[in-house]
């Protein structure tokens, strides 16, 4: 009985694998197909001597026999037509059925797509660009791929792909591949942005890794034009800084003996001046020279602080002093132009500490400015308060005003409001760079309100204790910018108390 069965189901077999190598179809699926109809033989053979004996229970033998034959062989036939179709089709909505998505993804993705195993050797290659890729490159397959980037990235990508081993998902890394010596543009590496992602099991086991490569060698084209022209640029501004300190000192030795004959001139210690020409003449001499040496002074404390090597000598000292002593040096030059100038600092104002020279020169340009920008007729104010450990030096005129779209200029070196035809006003525009150097020095702020024709208020705040010049010296490593941007002082102002200056009006208030 056992050999009858065999042969019966290896006639099946045989039967059933040549119809189903007619109708199409893989491999795996003909088989899967070939299971379905053993089992609908199988209820077939069983059918076939049940169904003649049920109907020959309501019928006569002659006519259940052939009546039960033909119902069983329709009904295989109907239900291995619909089985079969219906299992095909649940294999068209099943993974089976996304090769061809995937290979649809293989073909129209971007750049150069590789597949890889656990191991890193190339599987499958891939992408819309894969043709101009396979121009200059040798066959990524197996170990190729591995083996064209260049010996210090390796370790970058097995990094990135011992990630993906560990249970990371995705990894990015920028590699190098050789290009043949005979390429085109002849160079000698190109720059790829590898995209890695994983493909895992059920179990979250790594099957494979995809990796999606782009040419990015322009990017990094232009990534290393800018580096060389930032370390161009600072190149530049050091050999800047390094000239100004050498032609300041250079100047300086000549500018002090031009000062001092000038003055034993004026003094007459070898003999009386012939007319007043050549005292008028000498005088001019003079000036010009301590002009110039204010000048080449400025200029030499700017490349110090562009250097970073500008040290402060923090002092405890009496700011009202430093005020007064300004006015005092300044009082002469505002009288003769006609401009009133007044100090105002607040009662019981204790000392602080900072550079007193780096302050008092911060009061001299501000308050000079403010004489030069004055017509006559015109008020100057400069104020001095202290409040919550921070001092506010203020200095306010009446003078020509600055428009709202020009503040952001101020402070930068050799730069005026006014061009070099229509300004009205001497000066190498220095003096308040400097400034905003020093106040930065000493952690301090800098603001600025001014309108034109309304005049303009200048407010300095720096800590009293001097706690501002450990904060801006204990980063030396962050970058400075030099000089500070402008600070645009609040538009509201604030009440005015009794020894408390909020810097509004304060010049025509004086």
């Amino acid at each position: 009985m056992s050999d009858i069965g065999d042969r019966a189901a290896a006639l099946v077999d045989r039967a059933a694998d040549g119809w189903l190598s007619r109708t199409g179809g893989a491999a795996s699926v003909r088989q899967r197909e070939l299971s379905i109809l053993r089992r609908l033989a199988l209820i077939s053979s069983a059918a076939l001597v049940a169904a003649p004996a049920g109907l020959s229970l309501v019928t006569t033998p002659a006519v259940a026999l052939p009546a039960g034959v033909a119902a069983v062989c329709a009904g295989f036939l109907f239900s291995a037509v619909g089985s079969i179709a219906l299992s095909r089709q649940s294999l068209a909505g099943s993974g089976l059925a996304s090769q061809p998505a995937e290979d649809f993804f293989m073909d129209v993705s971007a750049g150069l797509v590789l597949i890889f195993d656990p191991q890193g050797n190339v599987t499958t290659v891939g992408g819309r660009d894969k043709r101009d890729f396979l121009v200059w490159m040798r066959s990524p397959e197996g170990r190729g791929f591995l083996e064209q980037i260049h010996v210090s990235d390796r370790i970058l990508f097995l990094q990135a792909l011992d990630q993906l081993r560990q249970g990371e998902e995705q990894a990015t890394v920028d590699l190098r591949l050789e290009r043949p010596s005979v390429s085109r543009d002849s160079r000698q590496f190109a720059y790829l942005r590898t995209e890695l992602t994983a493909r895992r099991d059920a179990d979250g086991n790594l099957l494979s890794v995809v990796s999606q490569l782009r040419d990015v060698s322009v990017e990094q084209q232009l990534r290393v034009e800018a580096q060389n022209r930032a370390a161009d640029a600072q190149s530049a501004n050091d050999a800047k800084s390094r000239f100004l300190a050498a032609v300041s000192h250079e100047l300086r030795t000549p500018l002090n003996a031009i000062l001092g004959f000038s003055d034993i001139l004026l003094g007459e210690y070898f003999g009386k001046l012939e007319n007043e020409r050549q005292r008028e003449y000498v005088g001019l001499v003079r000036d010009s020279g301590a002009h110039l040496l204010s000048v080449v002074n400025t200029m030499l404390d700017m490349s110090k602080i562009e250097a970073g090597r500008y040290e402060l000598m923090p002092e405890a000292f009496d700011v009202g002093g430093a005020v007064r002593s300004c006015e005092a040096m300044l009082g002469l030059q505002a009288k003769a132009k006609g401009v009133s100038l007044t100090s105002r600092i607040q009662r019981g104002l204790d000392e602080v500490v900072a550079d007193q020279r780096a302050i008092q020169q911060v009061l001299i340009n501000l308050v000079g400015n403010a004489i030069k920008f004055t017509d006559a007729g015109g008020a100057i104010s400069v104020d001095a308060s202290a409040r919550d450990g921070v001092l506010t030096l203020c200095v306010s005129d009446t003078g020509i005003g600055i428009p709202a779209d020009k503040l952001e200029m101020l402070g930068q070196p050799f730069v005026q409001i006014q061009n070099d035809y229509t300004r009205r006003f001497e000066g190498t525009g220095l003096g308040l760079s400097l400034v905003k150097g020093l106040v930065a020095l000493h952690g301090g702020d800098f603001a600025i309100a001014s309108a034109p024709g309304a005049g303009t208020i200048i407010t300095i705040s720096i800590a009293v204790d001097g706690s501002g010049i450990q904060a801006a010296e204990a980063a030396p490593h962050d970058l400075i910018e030099f000089p500070p941007r402008l600070k645009t002082a609040p538009a509201s102002a604030g009440l005015l108390e009794e020894g408390l200056f909020d810097g509004r009006e304060q010049a025509k208030i004086a």
